[in-house]
């Protein structure tokens, strides 16, 4: 038996007939799990071939056989990518779509960090959620919607962001990473179009096709009361919710200019009463 054969069935071995969508009864069952002909018919492939893909004699199903199994066995993300990664194909990478909610412990999480800005995004640089902290750092801007839009669509962008260029040359090249990862994204589609109708410096970056995702950065803000200081961000991707992302800026050292501006925007925070970690209600 081979390893996917193995997989194939330990999985069915485990996979519930009831939550597989098979009626209730008919007796008692001599095999834990769903039998060999219950999972060829919910897959819609023949009985013969399924018991080759368990014994080991058929090594080559195609993507849409194991999206079927997977399906069947109800696997989870990781688990697809495993049963793909056995039968050496690659997993289709619009199979399971961004989640857009921030789960309340992430949210707990961010809440549990005053003295560090943090926040969520998708792959559309789309803010999801953000605490008291990076609430006050972004307070310039008219909205704290989405990192691309907030650089190139508000003035305010062009003098907060320091190193302005720099800035739109990031986010450009992490809405093109966006975009290979799943160009049927209509999320990314109407934003780039949005973007490139509003922006010629976008529109011309866009042209040039580079591509980088977010990693460790510094980047150097202007706030127009705590003044011009430099962050730190580290890039983190949120396990268990599919393209999220965590971004946390911290100062580089313990009585450097960004370390007095993070204490300065605490003290904004707590006077305008700024609430803790929450989710962003986005129109768009």
């Amino acid at each position: 038996m081979s390893e996917l054969g193995e997989y194939l069935q330990a999985r069915r071995a485990r996979t519930n007939p009831h939550a597989a969508g098979l009626p209730a009864g008919g007796g008692r069952r001599r095999v834990a799990g769903l039998r060999r002909e219950e999972v060829a018919v919910l897959a819609d492939v023949s009985v013969d071939y399924y018991r080759r893909l368990e014994q080991g004699r058929e090594h080559h199903p195609s993507a849409q056989v194991l999206d079927a199994l997977a399906r069947v066995f109800d696997l989870d993300e990781d688990a697809t990518a495993h049963l793909f990664a056995l039968a050496e194909q690659q997993v289709p990478r619009v199979r399971a779509r961004v989640r857009r909610q921030v789960h309340p412990d992430l949210l707990r999480l961010l809440q549990s960090w005053p003295e560090h800005p943090a926040l969520v995004i998708d792959p559309a640089l789309e803010v999801l959620a953000l605490n008291s902290l990076a609430a006050a750092l972004y307070a310039p801007f008219a909205r704290t919607d989405n990192l691309a839009r907030m650089t190139f669509l508000d003035p305010v962008g062009r003098d907060f962001f320091v190193e302005h260029d720099r800035a739109a040359h990031a986010c450009v090249a992490n809405l093109r990473a966006a975009q290979g990862a799943d160009p049927r994204d209509e999320q990314v589609v109407d934003l780039v179009a949005e973007l490139t109708a509003g922006s010629s410096q976008f529109a011309e970056l866009w042209e040039r096709h580079d591509v980088r995702g977010k990693t460790r950065d510094a980047k150097t803000f202007r706030h127009p009361q705590v003044g011009e200081f430099s962050l730190v961000s580290q890039t983190f991707d949120v396990r268990g919710a599919r393209g999220q992302q965590l971004v946390v800026y911290t100062a580089e050292a313990t009585g450097s200019a960004g370390d007095v501006a993070l204490r300065l925007l605490g003290t904004l925070a707590a006077q305008r009463a700024i609430p803790g970690a929450r989710a962003i209600e986005n129109s768009g």
